[in-house]
């Protein structure tokens, strides 16, 4: 049952070394979303380089991009007071709107330099995003972050008194024995299945319908996919510092990417459109040959051997010679 399951935020995975369980869920996150890059790139014809060679440029944009939204989304209650917090180590909270719009900003700067398609390249990564940020998600269980209401369905989790939103606070004065075991709907489960769920359906459409998508399909349906799990789930969730006009923003994000998604979707396959020329799947070049020693030549080498051996026939055949 996880409302009997309470992990210490923070904490490590060895002891005594700052290694924390929100730091494994991200880099775990970032392996799969790069090995399954690797595999769309070649899917689609393009050398699976291409996504080694653009990690820095676009990890850089993504950790800028994310950190900028989480700061701004905290501003009022950790940063307004400590400016020099945001800048300063350790930098702890980014924000998924921020990464992804600079991890986009990073690949728009590497595709130019390279010449390829931005909506490819966008597809590209779609289904690997969905699985990372599935299993990013699980660095706010270990951080007791993303819960929802009180809830007595077995799967609640607990929440430390030091880490509930006002709205759900322990009585003023109380001690942790004082407080009686209370589950909380685990937000972050949830959007983490619908996120490995939504990556599963991206891995389906890319491997048996490839033919008929467009470039830049995937990238649309991340945008539906992902603005409407995060605009439902934004409803259960308490404690917003970053709202406009009395909705969190993150909603608002959510609803406004949906309705570019649909219509992104609709332009891609409006009438008269044509299927998109993919290339062949990608093959490496074979291997060169070893070059031979200096010196060495080889045909030479052996018409050599061919004149050594028909001298000595002749010599054989004509001892006289």
């Amino acid at each position: 049952m996880l409302g009997l399951i309470n992990i210490t935020p923070g904490s490590q995975v060895i002891p005594g070394f700052f290694i924390g369980w929100y730091g494994v869920a991200y880099v775990v996150g970032l392996a799969v979303l790069l090995l399954l890059a690797q595999r769309e790139a070649e899917r689609r014809g393009l050398s699976p380089n291409h996504i080694w060679n653009a990690f820095l440029i676009v990890a850089a944009f993504a950790l800028i991009g994310g950190r900028l939204y989480h700061v701004i989304d905290q501003w009022g209650p950790l940063y307004s007071q400590d400016p020099l917090k945001a800048i300063l180590p350790p930098y702890a909270g980014l924000g998924l709107y921020g990464g992804v719009a600079g991890a986009m900003l990073g690949i728009l700067i590497y595709i130019r330099w390279q010449h390829l398609p931005f909506r490819l390249a966008l597809d590209i990564v779609v289904p690997g995003t969905l699985f990372a940020q599935g299993i990013a998600r699980w660095g706010n269980f270990f951080n007791q972050e993303l819960y929802g209401p009180p809830t007595d369905l077995p799967w609640g989790i607990t929440i430390d008194c030091a880490h509930r939103v006002s709205e759900y606070a322990c009585a003023p004065g109380s001690l942790p024995t004082d407080v009686p075991l209370q589950g909380f709907h685990p937000l972050f489960f949830y959007e983490s299945s619908l996120d490995i769920i939504g990556g599963l359906i991206a891995l389906y459409l890319t491997s048996r319908l490839l033919a008929r998508l467009r470039p830049g399909d995937l990238a649309a349906f991340w945008l539906i996919w992902y603005g409407t799990v995060r605009g439902l789930l934004e409803f259960f969730r308490a404690g917003w510092n970053w709202t406009v006009g009395g909705l969190p923003t993150a909603q608002i994000i959510g609803i406004a990417i949906v309705v570019i998604g649909v219509a992104w979707l609709l332009y891609n396959h409006r009438p008269g459109s044509k299927p998109y020329p993919y290339l062949p799947r990608y093959a490496a070049p074979p291997l060169l040959e070893p070059a031979p020693e200096p010196g060495f030549d080889a045909d030479a080498d052996t018409a050599a051997d061919e004149d050594d051996g028909a001298n000595a026939e002749n010599t054989r055949s004509n001892p006289a010679s």
